[in-house]
């Protein structure tokens, strides 16, 4: 499941009844992946964003600004006031990150993109990814269920290259109806279930069904979960290379 967690997205409305007529006919589990993909990956995206957090006993709210380019580009201010002028910013494969407490720039890599993202149950690698799931697994009908009242395709992914990625299995459940992605719950090599995200409220932006509202679970960590959600998004709009830059994240 990506991205930020960033990333779940939703069938193109326009498209809505020829995925429906597609799914009567028992489309194939690659056919299911690459509609997921063609909707889900975007050339650039803007958004103001907030996370509910509640842990422990406890509930944080944090709010940002986002802006982002492929899978390579992003950079993420917090706005909220406990963690104002906190910056991240990434590009190609290096995530760096100031902190004002600090006056400093540190360079987040290795096994610490896995680690939580301000106190959330989303990782920095779900947040930051948009990278598309049919170049890293093969897909799977695995059968149908009901969901929420929803007839949904279960959709079973197993990565392709073994040992590549974060989560080396994931299953997902599709609407047969819609093609939106209702939940994803995301597995170690072990078989052991990490996370779950469930979709909680969707909204059409331009052509896209796009999911504004997410529940994110991560299942080591006890009494947790964090809703992530997004408002004003922006779709596939240039952003300027100035975003992206040393000065911008040191400012």
């Amino acid at each position: 499941m990506q991205k930020l967690f960033l990333v779940i997205v939703m069938m193109l409305c326009v498209a809505a009844m020829g995925f429906s007529q597609s799914l009567a006919q028992n489309p194939t589990a690659a056919e299911l992946l690459q509609r997921i993909d063609d909707n889900e990956i975007f050339s650039t995206i803007e958004y103001e964003g907030e996370m509910i957090i509640e842990h422990g006993g406890r509930r944080f709210v944090k709010t940002m600004r986002v802006w982002a380019r492929g899978n390579t580009h992003s950079f993420i201010e917090f706005t909220n006031p406990e963690d104002r002028g906190t910056r991240y910013l990434r590009r190609d494969n290096r995530l760096f990150v100031y902190s004002p407490d600090i006056e400093d720039v540190m360079l987040i890599s290795g096994h610490m993109l896995r680690e939580s993202m301000m106190g959330s149950d989303m990782s920095y690698e779900d947040a930051l990814d948009n990278e598309s799931l049919s170049s890293r697994y093969t897909p799977v009908i695995f059968g149908s269920d009901v969901l929420n009242g929803r007839d949904v395709w279960i959709l079973e992914l197993t990565e392709t290259r073994r040992g590549t990625q974060s989560y080396p299995r994931r299953k997902l459940w599709i609407d047969k109806e819609t093609g939106d992605l209702l939940r994803a719950e995301l597995f170690a090599l072990s078989g052991a279930k990490l996370k779950v995200y469930n979709v909680l409220r969707i909204e059409v932006h331009g052509d896209r069904r796009f999911p504004v509202e997410v529940e994110v679970r991560d299942l080591l960590r006890r009494n947790s979960r964090t809703v992530f959600i997004m408002r004003n998004v922006v779709l596939d709009r240039p952003i300027p290379d100035s975003i992206f830059t040393d000065r911008n994240l040191r400012r």
